[in-house]
């Protein structure tokens, strides 16, 4: 999960299961492989996810992070207490806001909304936030409407995306669009 939410920045995801594929077949997929191997070689495994030697940087970061702070162990890491990590994770060169949450929610199951330029589409286009609200306000508007809870959160994250990826498009198909008319009221 936390290769996938960096490997994903400024790419499809279809690319980043392509990456991934690569890991696993050559058996690279976990800290204790990661670790070991140079920064070329995994750039090279993970080429098809674009910005190759950026994203390997980025997880090379993230496991001089966890290795320093967490002695390599990601229970240790998903222990901590949520705004704690969050902090801490925000600091890794390379881990923004949506990285950070992405690592939260998906893979440390902390109750975290990612917000992601689907979520910030759909919302601006109903109304929900303006165009230009910040990650933060975007977040905060959900926090304000939500009980805050990892698996109700995750499955909204990927309503939104399966919404965005039919219908609300950079040219939006709003004819046979779940949310057409009362959309206003959904949140």
């Amino acid at each position: 999960m936390i290769v996938g939410a960096v490997l994903t920045q400024n790419t499809a995801w279809s690319n980043v299961e392509s990456a991934i594929g690569n890991l696993k077949s050559a058996r690279l997929l976990s800290v204790r492989a990661l670790k070991k191997i140079n920064r070329q070689t995994l750039a090279a495994h993970i080429r098809p996810a674009g910005y190759f030697n950026v994203k390997a940087k980025r997880l090379k970061n993230f496991l001089t992070f966890l290795q320093k702070d967490f002695a390599g162990n990601l229970k240790d890491l998903f222990k901590e207490e949520t705004a704690l990590l969050r902090e801490k994770l925000l600091a890794v060169n390379g881990i923004g806001p949506e990285t950070a949450d992405s690592i939260l929610l998906y893979a440390a199951g902390k109750p975290v909304f990612v917000v992601d330029a689907y979520t910030r589409r759909i919302f601006s286009r109903i109304g929900l936030v303006p165009p230009d609200a910040s990650y933060t306000d975007v977040q905060r508007y959900v926090f304000t409407r939500m009980k805050p809870r990892a698996n109700v959160f995750n499955e909204f994250h990927a309503l939104l995306v399966e919404l965005a990826k039919r219908n609300c498009r950079i040219k939006p198909i709003c004819g046979n669009c779940p949310l057409s008319g009362d959309c206003k009221k959904v949140l």
